[in-house]
């Protein structure tokens, strides 16, 4: 599954990138064997940090850190780090859409079922749609279909739940970035406010907490380190 979904991204870009329409304006890149060497020109290039992972699933880790440190915005669900990012940045400076990990397990626990917010949401469809009629496959119907069908008749990450939120939300995001001086204030706040993600921190807590290390005194000459 995971494989067709890059299938799917790159389906996506392919179209996009060939519609002129958009030329100029929006391009589709799948960035190929990324690693710690690439993202050191990825992190500071990017405006938008995306986060959405279902949350309480905790996937949600430290690419969101490094985006915000250098200066990225965050459109994010309550998952994993980005809780912790948007009570250090403040919630002004930080684009949340979709349920919380409580509302999760309610909407699990009662019964979920995809289809009905398919059916309910004309451009949620339209999108599903797009992806089955084979507009990203070259006209083959069926390359998608095991991703549709598990949308639609399972959807474990609860996806069409939180489609409309994520809508609204990138609404939100699109009027801040036209007032390019709001963007700015947003982005340096952003980094001023990161500080709790040092190093320097993130090692001493889980020396503390984790492992139950404690520091070690190390004598230099007459002075005592540690």
């Amino acid at each position: 599954m995971a494989k067709l979904i890059i299938k799917l991204i790159n389906g996506v870009g392919e179209v996009v990138n060939k519609d002129p329409d958009v030329a100029g304006r929006l391009k589709v890149v799948f960035f190929p064997d990324f690693n710690v060497k690439n993202a050191k020109y990825v992190y500071p290039a990017a405006d938008l940090s995306e986060q959405i992972s279902t949350a309480g699933k905790e996937a949600s880790g430290t690419g969101n850190m490094k985006f915000s440190l250098n200066g990225a915005l965050t459109i994010g669900t309550l998952d994993g780090a980005n809780v912790e990012i948007r009570e250090e940045v403040g919630a002004d400076n930080f684009f949340l859409f979709g349920l919380t990990a409580e509302q999760v397990y309610e909407l699990k626990a009662k019964g979920y079922h995809p289809k009905q917010y398919y059916d309910s949401d004309p451009e949620l469809r339209e999108a599903v749609d797009q992806i089955a009629s084979g507009s990203f496959s070259g006209g083959d119907r069926n390359l998608f279909k095991p991703i549709v069908d598990s949308l639609l008749y399972g959807d474990p990450y609860l996806l069409f739940a939180d489609y409309h939120s994520y809508v609204e939300s990138q609404e939100q995001v699109s009027l801040a970035y036209k007032d390019q001086a709001k963007w700015t204030r947003m982005s340096i706040l952003n980094v001023a406010r990161m500080g709790k993600f040092s190093s320097d921190r993130s090692i001493k807590e889980y020396c503390g907490e984790i492992w139950k290390a404690h520091p070690l005194p190390v004598k230099l000459g007459k002075y005592t380190i540690g």
